[in-house]
């Protein structure tokens, strides 16, 4: 008798695509790198003919993900913002999309400039100002995009109150989970519709994999969107998709190791003379402090400071650093540190920027895995570096 309890989190991403290889029997499942796949006869498939359609690694990656989000179908796509895109062809010329003002400044780049060219109609509106939400969902847009946490302020939105009140306009709620991964929160059981990541993130873990994917809770999207995908080419790799079931595999385990060195790294920050404030929703004075406790398993191992000093002082930081990385990107195994204004959020034009609090004076971190002493003391010799002249 098989057992049909639903597996808990970390046993399902252990298990992804383990003793699935029917043909010798591999324990780990095997890369199918092969671009084509023959016919049985004439006008008749197979489960995979083509790979921009459909692969048995990228398929076994997608399931994983569908399956820890809780969701129906998952579509993996070459990068995170192959995911956005991919949303963006459920919308025509006249649909309304409302999207965070302090979203990912990527995701606000591919919005505000398809908006431009009239693609679809757009919305920017900070999310957490009830009054202005509830002005724009009152226009009845298509698609509202959530992403909680924030990137790069950490600012975080109640999800299932956002999702219901978009519904009853009929609108499609599509949520941003990068930050935190399925191991920590599951937007499709708050409410969402779409929940989608930057796999280059944690899911991947190790920083060598550039991907996206995204889960539908319902089939019938799943399927439509996986037909775009298709349509449009921007499906994930087989072996992209192999190192993020890699990655999966200890997910679980290297966010909690994530989150137990950024809690004391948070803690350090906020008292440490050079710094003027923290934003960490783990703090209890975090405006969003009891929204995570609510909808999160835990608070994440991002977080952001503003150096005192302005920008010079954030230069002669980044020139003291020794363990952390100056880098895009984030969750890898490895600590990270960047600049939003230069970096991340480049692409936003400075009102935008301003208007969403990325100040110059903001560094964003993503912490490691490392052992946590060592991430302190480069912090505190470089924050000292940072306060002389």
């Amino acid at each position: 008798m098989s057992n049909t309890k639903m597996k808990s989190i970390t046993t399902s991403a252990v298990q992804a695509g383990i003793n699935t290889d029917k043909q010798h029997g591999a324990v780990v499942a095997p890369i199918h790198l092969s671009s084509t796949y023959s016919l049985k006869s004439f006008n008749e498939k197979r489960e995979f003919d083509y790979s921009r359609t459909g692969n048995p690694t990228r398929a076994t990656f997608a399931k994983t993900i569908a399956k820890l989000e809780q969701g129906q179908v998952g579509i993996a796509t070459s990068t995170g913002m192959s995911s956005v895109l991919l949303i963006c062809q459920l919308l025509s010329v006249d649909d309304l999309v409302v999207i965070p003002h302090d979203c990912y400044g990527g995701s606000f780049r591919l919005f505000t400039h398809l908006a431009k060219r009239g693609q679809f109609k757009l919305i920017v509106v900070d999310q957490n100002n009830k009054p202005a939400l509830a002005e724009a969902l009152a226009q009845k847009p298509k698609l509202v995009l959530i992403e909680s946490p924030s990137n790069p302020l950490l600012r975080l939105v109640d999800i299932e109150e956002v999702a219901n009140a978009s519904h009853e306009v009929g609108a499609l709620v599509a949520v941003d989970n990068t930050f935190l991964s399925p191991a920590l929160q599951q937007p499709l059981t708050l409410g969402a519709d779409i929940v989608f990541h930057s796999t280059t993130k944690y899911i991947n873990g190790h920083s060598d994999v550039v991907g996206g994917v995204l889960v539908t809770k319902e089939q019938a999207l799943g399927d439509e969107l996986a037909w775009w995908a298709n349509c449009i080419g921007i499906t994930g790799s087989a072996f992209d998709s192999f190192l993020a079931v890699r990655g999966l595999k200890t997910l679980p385990i290297r966010m909690k190791q994530h989150q137990e060195n950024a809690e004391q790294v948070a803690a350090f920050l906020k008292n440490h003379p050079a710094i003027e404030s923290v934003y960490y929703p783990g703090f209890e004075d975090h405006p969003g402090h009891e929204i995570a406790k609510k909808q999160q398993a835990g608070f994440g191992a991002m977080l952001s400071f503003d150096v005192k000093g302005g920008v010079e002082s954030v230069k002669r930081l980044f020139a003291n650093l020794e363990l952390f990385t100056l880098a895009q990107s984030l969750g890898g195994v490895e600590s990270l540190i960047c600049h939003p204004p230069t970096m991340t959020h480049a692409g936003m034009a400075e009102t935008a920027r301003l208007a969403a609090g990325i100040t110059d004076s903001l560094v964003r971190v993503s912490v490691g895995i490392e052992d946590i002493n060592d991430i302190l003391a480069d912090l505190a010799h470089g924050l000292e570096q940072s306060q002389t002249r």
